[in-house]
């Protein structure tokens, strides 16, 4: 009998020749995987020009003295939906667990909560999401393009978005550098 396999709670990296640019390099924080499709947030590229307070603005969030942070680009589905991925000391109306190493939440609440310095101790501003439906992301594991890579919330949290990539890269033990673009045939 085979179980299904969800990747909830790892993080997707984009193997070189991926073939959907808006990808490449691509680090996804894969927030929840089932039968019924699957959803991540882009962690691994910073929207230019958008800080965190510049967000807040944009929603007449008093900024108070929280940090003004980049906001990074979570996906190419739904743009301008924000989506904040954080540690799991804060819980809000809408949040989620992610699988015991992180949680996700996408209402204002957490937004007023971090400006309020009463937010969760970690997190990162996210728009947009990864999104996949029904058995769409296991096909995807199927060939060329992902890497699944157990999750580890510093990667999110404490290394810079540049450099998020290469660090699960190596956290998997891949030296990229030696990765082909292309897939082979058997």
């Amino acid at each position: 009998m085979n179980d299904p396999c969800y990747l909830t709670g790892q993080f997707l990296l984009a193997m070189p020749g991926m073939s959907d640019p808006r990808f490449d390099r691509a680090v996804i924080a894969l927030c929840a995987h089932d039968e019924q499709g699957a959803l991540g947030i882009g962690i691994g590229t910073e929207i230019k020009g958008l800080g965190f307070h510049d967000l807040l603005g944009q929603l007449k969030i008093d900024s108070g003295g929280c940090p003004d942070r980049p906001v990074s680009m979570g996906g190419p589905v739904e743009p301008g939906r924000g989506f904040v991925v954080h540690s799991r000391d804060w819980e809000g109306q809408d949040t989620i667990d992610v699988a015991g190493r992180w949680a996700l939440s996408g209402t204002l609440d957490v937004l007023r909560a971090i400006a309020d310095g009463k937010g969760p101790r970690q997190w990162l501003v996210a728009l947009g999401y990864a999104g996949w439906g029904e058995g769409q992301l296991d096909a995807e594991m199927t060939r060329h393009g992902w890497l699944t890579v157990e999750a580890d919330p510093r990667l999110i949290f404490d290394i810079p978005a540049p450099e998020r990539w290469a660090a699960g890269m190596a956290a998997a033990g891949v030296d990229p550098r030696l990765l082909s673009s292309q897939a082979g045939r058997a």
